[in-house]
């Protein structure tokens, strides 16, 4: 190999005139390529001249997708002329593989259910060549603003939407028909998924590159992650965005209309405030995508029928309320099946709705679904189980609708490894099917689950789960349940479960065993449990004790405490030590202490920091806020800016 890092001139010869006739046959100047590939006007200019050094592979890379030629072959040349294994390393280090390569139904794209042949019988479309299966697609308004920001993606922007809307409405299928022109770009595309969505997301984020489409389809499994997982995917995401070495990137997300509202609804004043990031990520990129086709959508896929499209066709013909897409994702089927079902395969899957409305994981394992049935059925019912019911009513509900969905699905978790060799993996889980689980929000919120249920969740599921039920048994008034799951869940290490645990104990007057309760819970590193502790002190009169507690908490950055040690201190006349520590709160984005801190300067006379406090709590999303400045307009006799700032409260609610 040569001193210059050469060894093989031909080959560097051959890449050169390749790039170069590849610029030419695209009608670029050398700095109109340099802006398209995102690179230096420097750097291309060396990567076409003979006498340049060698380019890097990153180099190459964006040259190729630029002027349409194949990536890997060009890697392959500049292999053979470096000897650096550059197309390896490429593949290795930028997560994701180009859009082409990619199956629709390996990101989630829903199959659509084959229609019936002439002869009554479906039709063909089997296989996994996805042209052959999904129906012709009807563009409608949220494909246009897809479109936008694909086009703003290929013109070098970063950039990001999620698209919200029920199960099965054609989110997914938007998203994969929005990247097809990126295709021909030589973009890439990523989807996290392994270990979990989360725990991948923020491995590799770091590592995407230019020209990726980040697929976040169903997103609540990375932005809703726990233990604040969801936050890190969401700043890790933030991140990528607006890292200009990067660009571009497109990150296209979907969410079910539930956990966009969880998302992106404020805190209840004092409360935590658990998806701050995941909210300002989401601000003014969620695009909704209706339940039903309109008049014109409605139109557009008659006429794609009348040319021909068979499944388009059949779905037109079963129903009139424009719900295509939940149609050829096999919704009615489904529903049918559920409906239909065997007593015994019915109660399996009401347990496994009533799991998923309150709170339970997506994957449901074997032995909660046994244990939870048994009471779902009726007396009649249960006298005539046969010995391996259970067996039976499993393979009832997993059986495939029109060969791809199932009331039930198998999941199998893969195995825990440890250092040397893996270890036995958990027990066999079921999944829901999507539409069935939002169908049991639906018709089932009013229900109760009967004891079955209840302990079969206190034997065979997760510390997060239990917390979950425990909070919906405690809503249902199933105090017994209630403690005994957040009793399991606290054993298990779960500190949020300790805490209700205590408040459990406190409201019902047993104040000995709440605060030892919570004392635990502060050991365990919950400031905010240390917060309830001071409180609990203060209402017995021990303010001395409550202070040291309150001081305790705020030094660890409790908001909460670190307000109420404000209103003491403010109580007792020391304002200055009062606003000291109001603005440490509202520092830390407490909106209430901002709205505190705006009245005492209010009260001193301060009308101008007042009016400014008021704005960032407003800004913030305090209506309350919103409505103190209105007022203070008013009073300013400024009645058209206190109308306009009225106005704007009332709107938020």
């Amino acid at each position: 190999m040569g001193a210059d890092g050469i060894r093989d001139p031909a080959a560097l010869a051959d890449l050169r005139a390749r790039l170069q006739a590849g610029r030419v046959a695209r009608g670029l100047n050398q700095t109109e390529l340099a802006r398209a590939a995102g690179l230096g006007r420097t750097t291309v200019s060396q990567a076409l001249s003979v006498n340049g050094p060698v380019s890097s592979a990153g180099t190459v890379g964006a040259l190729a997708r630029v002027l349409r030629l194949d990536v890997g072959v060009l890697l392959g040349v500049l292999d053979a002329a470096t000897g650096r294994g550059a197309a390896a390393a490429v593949e290795l280090g930028v997560p994701g593989r180009p859009i082409g390569l990619w199956d629709p139904h390996d990101l989630e794209v829903h199959p659509a259910a084959d229609a019936p042949a002439p002869g009554g019988r479906p039709g063909g479309g089997g296989g996994r060549g996805w042209a052959a299966v999904l129906p012709g697609y009807v563009r409608r308004a949220h494909d246009e603003e897809l479109a936008a920001l694909v086009a703003a993606a290929a013109a070098g922007r970063s950039v990001m939407a999620v698209l919200v809307g029920s199960s099965s409405t054609g989110k997914t299928r938007a998203c994969w028909e929005a990247v097809q022109p990126l295709a021909d770009e030589g973009w890439r595309l990523w989807h996290p998924f392994d270990p979990t969505p989360a725990d991948a997301a923020l491995a590799d984020l770091v590592r995407v590159g230019p020209r990726t489409v980040v697929w976040l389809n169903e997103a609540q499994h990375y932005l809703g992650a726990g233990g604040g997982m969801g936050e890190r995917v969401a700043a890790a995401v933030h991140t990528l965005l607006t890292d200009p070495a990067r660009a571009p990137v497109l990150v296209l997300g979907t969410l079910w209309p539930q956990y966009a509202d969880t998302y992106t609804g404020l805190p209840a004043p004092g409360a935590p405030d658990v998806h701050a990031r995941v909210r300002e990520l989401l601000a003014g990129r969620l695009i909704p995508v209706p339940d039903c086709f309109d008049a014109t959508a409605t139109g557009q896929a008659e006429a794609l029928a009348a040319a021909g499209d068979r499944q388009l066709a059949h779905a037109l013909d079963q129903l009139a309320d424009g719900r295509l897409t939940q149609f050829l994702a096999g919704v009615p089927e489904l529903l049918l099946r559920y409906e239909t079902a065997s007593p015994a395969a019915r109660a399996v899957l009401d347990a496994a709705m009533d799991a998923r409305r309150l709170g339970v994981g997506l994957n449901l394992p074997v032995g909660f679904l046994e244990q939870a049935a048994p009471d779902y059925l009726s007396d009649q019912g249960y006298d005539g189980l046969a010995d391996n019911w259970f067996e039976q009513a499993l393979a009832e509900a997993t059986r495939t609708v029109h060969g791809h969905l199932a009331p039930l699905r198998r999941i199998r978790p893969r195995p825990v490894r440890g250092g040397t060799a893996p270890v036995s993996g958990p027990s066999p889980c079921y999944r829901l099917a999507d539409y069935l689980e939002q169908h049991g929000r639906r018709e089932r919120w009013r229900l109760c689950p009967p004891e079955s249920f209840w302990q079969a969740a206190h034997d065979h599921l997760a510390p997060d789960d239990l917390t979950h039920l425990a909070h919906a048994a405690r809503a249902r008034h199933r105090l017994h349940w209630a403690e005994r799951l957040y009793r399991r869940a606290a054993d298990a290490g779960d500190t949020d479960a300790l805490a209700e645990l205590a408040r459990m104990r406190e409201q019902a007057g047993d104040w000995k065993g709440a605060e030892q309760l919570y004392r635990r819970a502060a050991d365990a590193g919950d400031t905010d449990a240390l917060a309830r502790l001071a409180l609990m002190r203060e209402k017995a009169g021990d303010r001395k004790s409550a202070e040291q507690l309150y001081r305790q908490a705020a030094d660890t950055g409790n908001t909460i405490a670190l307000s109420v040690l404000a209103r003491t201190l403010e109580e007792a006349g020391d304002r200055n030590g009062a606003e000291q520590l109001y603005r440490q709160a509202a520092d830390t984005g407490n909106t209430h202490a901002l709205t505190e801190l705006a009245w005492m300067r209010e009260q001193a006379g301060d009308r101008e920091s007042a009016e400014r406090l008021y704005r960032r709590a407003a800004d913030a999303g305090d209506t309350h806020a919103l409505s103190q400045l209105a007022w203070m307009r008013e009073q300013a006799g400024d009645r058209q800016g206190a109308e306009q700032l009225a106005r704007q409260a009332a709107d938020a609610g």
